[in-house]
């Protein structure tokens, strides 16, 4: 008799498991919700772009010669002026010295020049004096002014002679100061194209040795902006950022220069929006890739529906009434909305109502509410789990009629 009773108790409780069981899978599916929340949603820009310094400085040579030492390395601090490289002096000393020589020359040639002046200059007037007495003939007072006129071209001549080979001297002089390599800025050397015993070619275009930063404590941010966004891109907005090295950090910077150039890669064009970056703790470094989000507009205290919410259509009829705006289509039974967007709120009797709404900004994940029938805490489906449907011969999971005895 108490093992007929326990096994009434136990049949009954398999009984009642089953119909609730039952009656959950015929019934309308579960639902995944998310509410309508209040807070702030932001129109932004996306974009991606590198991280540079503000001022780069490339440091070249403006004479041929062969690196003969070099006094810095990458990440080498530097100050202007510093002799950061040195190239073999021995040809542009010797040019130097021929320099000095023409220079040398060319003044004696003037001191000739003007002793040839002095004496032809006496000549004539001698002959000027004693033409008007008879003692000289008239010929011979004109071939004197003519000598005169010939050294003083001479002299001339020399001086220009002159002028020529010391400017020659001062270009022998520039040469050989070019020899030493200085910083021509305050900076940390990010960048060096050269090694000891390399010949440097300076004949058709200036050789990069050196690239150096000015300043690695402010940076920037050059974007890609699409065209169509370019429009709401304007100098002074805020922008967030962040960057592989440093996943779990955002950084702040403000747009400083929208640029009208564009840059056109197969046949997409984007804009460079610059952005300037406070880097005082040094943790960007010239070349990062930044993802980069350009604040257009920031709405406050604004209700925002999660995007999922929009996405969702119900599968099973009967959770959508025909009022909401529903139309056959070609007569075979297919539903089509009408009325623009709608999500789905779940009511307290566990069913979705369709409410239109009429959305703004989105920064994807919410979407801000324009107008609509909601309210802050108003629970949305976003998405139906499909459980297994109740059939005859089905058992809830774990559950048999088979064990008993």
């Amino acid at each position: 008799m108490k093992k007929l009773l326990i096994g009434i108790v136990i049949a009954a409780a398999v009984a009642v498991a089953g119909y609730t069981y039952f009656k959950k899978e015929n019934g309308v599916p579960p639902y995944r919700t998310a509410k309508v929340e209040r807070g702030e949603i932001v129109d932004a820009i996306a974009a991606t772009g590198n991280i540079n310094a503000v001022t780069t400085v490339s440091v070249g040579s403006q004479v041929s010669g062969t690196i003969q030492q070099i006094f810095v390395d990458f990440n080498s601090r530097v100050r202007k002026g510093q002799v950061i490289a040195l190239i073999d002096p021995r040809l542009l000393e010797a040019s130097l010295t021929q320099a000095r020589g023409s220079v040398d020359n060319a003044k004696a040639t003037l001191e000739k020049a003007q002793v040839g002046v002095i004496d032809t200059e006496r000549t004539y007037r001698r002959n000027r004096e004693l033409v008007k007495d008879g003692f000289v003939a008239q010929s011979d007072a004109d071939f004197s002014q003519t000598a005169l006129e010939q050294a003083l071209a001479q002299k001339r001549s020399a001086e220009a002679a002159l002028k020529q080979a010391e400017g020659a001297l001062r270009v022998a002089e520039t040469n050989l100061e070019y020899a030493t390599i200085r910083s021509p800025v305050d900076g940390i050397v990010i960048s060096r194209n050269v090694d000891v015993g390399q010949t440097v070619a300076a004949s058709f275009q200036t050789p990069t040795l050196f690239s150096i930063a000015q300043d690695l404590t402010k940076m920037q941010v050059d974007t890609n902006v699409d065209e169509s966004d370019i429009g709401r891109a304007v100098v002074g907005q805020a922008t967030t950022f962040t960057v592989d090295a440093w996943p779990e950090k955002t950084f702040t910077g403000t747009v400083s220069q929208v640029r009208n150039s564009p840059i056109v890669t197969q046949n997409v064009v984007t804009y460079n929006v610059v952005v300037r970056v406070d880097n005082r703790d040094l943790l960007l470094k010239p070349g990062m890739t930044a993802n980069v989000s350009i604040e257009v507009k920031k709405f406050v205290d604004v209700l925002k529906i999660p995007n999922a919410a929009l996405r969702y259509r119900p599968t099973a009829k009967g959770t959508e009434p025909d009022a909401a705006g529903k139309r056959k289509e070609n007569g075979k039974g297919k539903e089509k909305e009408a009325g623009g967007q709608r999500v789905y709120v779940l009511g307290k009797d566990g069913k979705a109502a369709p409410v239109q709404v009429k959305t703004g900004i989105s920064n994807g994940t919410f979407t801000l509410l324009e107008k609509g029938d909601l309210k802050e805490g108003d629970v949305l489906v976003i998405a139906e789990t499909q459980g297994k449907k109740a059939t005859g011969s089905a058992s809830p999971p774990g559950m048999g009629f088979g064990g008993l005895r």
